[in-house]
């Protein structure tokens, strides 16, 4: 594996290093996939000196959590406890320090190791064409769960598109544990958002398990009819969703820097064209398809 950058030695003590380290390459036999889980760390806390400079951090204790992070009350909707259990995981956040505008994004996409070491992959985006700027400093980052390890951890940034697809079945009446089944749809990966709150779309306040996928996006995206590809940022709603507790289906497509959002009846309504129709039959098999 090439370009490998940040060795974080975290059986040696070291907790947070800079993002520019070139490491030399070091194979230890074949890389298999590593779980994680997305942390909304800023539901619940604030870090205490953002940095400016790109930096990666590991937090292995309770200690080092107070040290870096300063705890608030719940932000969010999310449900989900906001302690880490150290003796299980690490928290592991990646900076990509100060930019000039909004825009910016760092994301953690994928975790492979071997019997010498583990490497997260990484990417970065500058603002997308179509996308509102602001002329106000923005430090991106991203927060993810890992097993606990005593191999030295390498960062390796890749190439990746941030467009994506976030696809969705919901039920406002509904308690049972496949009322609300979010994901998100990308070209690296498949996310599954944890504890969704009916209503509450807003999906970088929710935890999330990762599957490593390819092409998905690409895929998917062929599914979508040309009347909702030309909302290009809009938000449509298709028959009155949820209104008799029948639920729906959700759709939001992140493309450039437009966010165009969809809520789609379950019972086919006079203004569902044949093409929705069918596109919302497509959603809901994908999303049996991801739960299976």
């Amino acid at each position: 594996m090439k370009k490998l950058i940040l060795s974080l030695l975290i059986a040696f003590g070291f907790s947070a290093c800079s993002l520019n380290d070139d490491v030399a390459n070091d194979t230890c036999g074949d890389y298999v996939n590593v779980p994680f889980t997305g942390f909304p760390l800023s539901c619940n806390y604030t870090v205490k000196q953002l940095p400016t400079n790109p930096t990666a951090l590991v937090v292995s204790t309770q200690e080092k959590m107070d040290l870096y992070f300063t705890k608030h009350a719940n932000t969010c909707p999310n449900p989900s406890d906001p302690n880490i259990d150290f003796t299980k995981n690490y928290l592991v956040g990646i900076f990509a320090g100060e930019k000039s505008t909004n825009g910016y994004t760092i994301k953690m996409t994928s975790i492979v190791e071997n019997s010498c070491q583990i490497v997260i992959n990484f990417y970065e985006s500058g603002p997308q064409a179509g996308e509102a700027i602001t002329q106000t400093p923005t430090y991106p980052s991203d927060f993810i769960l890992i097993p606990k390890t005593v191999k030295p951890i390498y960062f390796n940034k890749t190439t990746e598109s941030p467009d994506n697809i976030i696809i969705g079945s919901f039920s406002a009446q509904c308690t049972g544990a496949d009322c609300q089944q979010f994901y998100q749809i990308n070209d690296f990966n498949i996310l599954k958002f944890l504890n969704v709150v009916s209503g509450s779309y807003e999906f970088g306040q929710y935890k999330y398990t990762a599957t490593i996928k390819r092409g998905e996006y690409t895929l998917f995206l062929k599914n979508v009819p040309n009347e909702i590809l030309n909302l290009k940022g809009q938000t449509k709603t298709y028959g009155t969703p949820d209104s008799a507790d029948q639920g729906g289906v959700y759709f939001e497509l992140h493309q450039g820097g437009f966010t165009t959002k969809i809520y789609i009846d379950n019972n086919d309504t006079a203004d569902q064209s044949a093409e929705i129709k069918v596109f919302k039959k497509a959603i809901k098999d994908k999303i049996i398809t991801l739960k299976n």
